[in-house]
């Protein structure tokens, strides 16, 4: 492909007056680790600075997430959570906390639904390929579209980027018997800049 020597002269003059800014979605994953024994846990500042505008957390066995050849690192088992909650700043999201009982056939009813809420399709007419019933069967994750407007997943408009600590309470109905890996997969907001230089320049401050 030939661009015209016109258009490469406008974009060269334009970038002597300001940088072109491309918004982005950065994606970023953290892990943490849940001790043998525990039957309640609080992660703290999981997230210092930047907080995300969607989370998805789900729980996986060390053993698996370390190379077992026997386990399925893709298995994201429940271990009987009975609490489930996040803070930002201290404030509780959602205003009342996941309280599930896996034990118990469709007493999990608000967990699963945050798979649409946390990644809205909630409204649409489109689901996930994941059932109720699959769902406590190693598909256990939980969605939170942190925007006040619950516009995670638009690419009209950006939300305010705001920055505090986000720590994860959890629950579980019985002391785990095994080391639990918890995995934050996290959306935020960002913007790459590149000055008439060439340079790129990133507002990554988390």
């Amino acid at each position: 492909m030939k661009i015209n020597p016109t258009k490469l002269l406008a974009h060269t003059k334009a970038l002597e007056s300001s940088s072109a800014k491309y918004p982005i979605t950065r994606a970023d994953v953290k892990v943490l680790t849940i001790p043998s024994g525990v039957q309640r846990k609080s992660l703290d500042n999981v997230f210092l600075g930047q907080l995300p505008k969607r989370c998805i957390i789900g729980f996986v066995s060390n053993a698996a997430f370390n190379g077992e050849y026997k386990s399925n690192p893709f298995k994201f088992h429940h271990y009987n959570a009975n609490y489930f909650s996040l803070y930002i700043d201290g404030q509780q999201m959602p205003s009342k906390p996941l309280q599930p009982s896996f034990t118990q056939f469709g007493k999990f009813v608000r967990s699963y639904h945050t798979l649409f809420s946390g990644t809205g399709i909630h409204f649409l007419n489109d689901g996930n390929n994941i059932s109720r019933s699959e769902y406590s069967q190693g598909y256990c994750l939980w969605a939170f579209d942190l925007t006040p407007d619950l516009s995670a997943n638009a690419s009209t408009h950006w939300n305010l980027v705001k920055n505090g600590s986000l720590r994860i309470e959890v629950g579980f109905g019985e002391a785990s018997t095994e080391t639990v890996n918890c995995l934050v997969y996290a959306e935020f907001d960002n913007i790459i800049e590149i000055d008439k230089h060439r340079n790129v320049v990133v507002d990554f401050s988390s």
